[in-house]
């Protein structure tokens, strides 16, 4: 087991962008958890790694950190799978070339956004000249990321917009049977060619920043995420998730806009996806909780970001003596916003309507500290990269009240702006208004 990092204080504020991309340039693996362009609350972290294995049994029921230090001590960075997580749980699984991958933590600046505060952080005897080589990077010059230029890229898509309106009358017939409550349908769309993965980062981040963006490169793949959904958070003994379920374009007209806030807000389909899926997290949440601690800290609470209104609930709980982080996973991968409910009998079902593999879509990312403590994100609003293609997926949860042209619109609403990160646009039935 890795030891703590040492930290040092940083007498001054220094640039995430910088600091990343003059580390991203000099090194193969690389990470940027980033809490989003112009953050004025919670932690970013950059840094690099070499590449581990994630080890199960890192305990969860630990005291509280030292709150004057940052909540990353050093650890473990990456993500994991949809794939490994549904085949633990035995479900049906189609090959993938995307498993999950992990570094472990060797140099590391934190950013408190809320302090403007920066940290260092590398073993001891390397300490001084991790601190030297961030103090004296380059700042680069002020401006928003290039636009992509030229005719946009096509995207190719998984299904057709008609073909995935007919999937979601399938998921509402085993609904009707009782086979499920609620099915997370997803879908993909590819770009393919070479792409610039920090050029595309800069963009999404600009276009679309997230409490859980980010940047992990490990090997020949890159992960970028401006993901909105926080899975799991372990902190000083106590577990937390944020599903969302409910989704609503953001418009420029200030009264429309306040208006799809609204109307997501009482929406009664979305209010039953939502509340299906913080029940099936509090079961989840307790085969690792200590009995009667699981609550529901809030309920249905709309939260807003550049391109989407969210529905989200939190749910958190104490952690159980004896708990590791291989438990956590155990009981709660793949995240139950993805899946549906009964999870193992959607994820089977899922199987065989999506027609092929999600891949790190739909998995999780983030860090796993020494310590105990841990702060995953949901794989969604993410591009995954390869060095012939880029990847984005979209989906949405299906219950019997969905209305297939209103969910057919919502994976356009959240592909349209990873996409265009990538500087590519849906393909022309996606885009198109017949079922949008």
């Amino acid at each position: 087991m890795p030891e703590r990092l040492s930290a040092r204080l940083l007498p001054a504020w220094v640039d995430p962008v910088a600091v990343f991309r003059s580390l991203e340039a000099a090194h193969a693996d690389v990470f940027w958890l980033d809490a989003g362009a112009d953050a004025r609350t919670g932690w970013s972290f950059i840094g690099r790694g070499t590449a581990a294995e994630l080890p199960s049994n890192v305990r969860l029921d630990v005291a509280p950190p030292d709150a004057r230090l940052p909540p990353f001590a050093g650890g473990w960075v990456g993500w994991l799978d949809y794939e490994s997580g549904a085949r633990a749980v035995g479900a049906p699984v189609f090959r993938t070339d995307e498993a999950g991958s992990w570094l472990r933590a060797t140099h590391v600046v934190a950013f408190d956004h809320a302090a403007r505060q920066s940290w260092v952080l590398a073993d001891a005897d390397d300490l001084e000249a991790w601190t030297s080589v961030v103090a004296t990077m380059p700042i680069p010059a002020p401006g928003f990321p290039p636009v992509h230029t030229g005719a946009p890229l096509i995207a190719e898509a998984r299904h057709d917009p008609e073909e995935y309106a007919g999937l979601i009358q399938r998921c509402r017939e085993l609904i009707r049977a009782g086979i499920a409550y609620q099915l997370c349908l997803t879908t993909r769309f590819s770009v393919p060619g070479e792409h610039d993965p920090l050029l595309v980062y800069l963009r999404l981040r600009a276009a679309t920043p997230a409490h859980h963006g980010g940047f992990v490169r490990i090997g020949q793949r890159v992960l970028l995420s401006a993901s909105p959904e926080q899975f799991l958070h372990a902190e000083g003994g106590v577990i937390r998730t944020r599903p969302i379920k409910g989704t609503r374009p953001r418009s420029v007209d200030p009264v429309e806009d306040a208006a799809l806030a609204a109307e997501l807000a009482v929406n009664s389909k979305e209010r039953a996806e939502n509340v299906m899926i913080v029940d099936l997290m509090r079961n989840d949440l307790s085969r690792v909780c200590v009995p009667g601690t699981i609550r529901v800290d809030g309920l249905w609470v709309v939260e807003s970001y550049p391109a989407v209104h969210q529905l989200v609930s939190t749910v958190s709980g104490s952690v159980a003596a004896g708990m590791t982080v291989g438990s956590l996973l155990e009981a709660a991968f793949p995240a139950g916003s993805m899946t549906g409910a009964p999870k193992l009998s959607a994820m089977t079902r899922l199987h065989d309507l999506e027609g092929g593999p999600r891949g790190i879509y739909a998995g999780c990312f983030g860090y796993v500290g020494i310590d105990g403590s841990l702060d995953l994100a949901m794989v969604i609003r993410s591009i995954v990269i390869d060095a012939d293609a880029a990847v984005v997926g979209a989906g949405g949860g299906i219950t019997w009240g969905s209305d297939p042209s209103a969910e057919v619109a919502e994976v356009a609403t959240k592909a349209r702006a990873p996409l265009a990160a990538l500087g590519a646009v849906l393909p022309v039935r996606w885009g198109s208004d017949i079922l949008n």
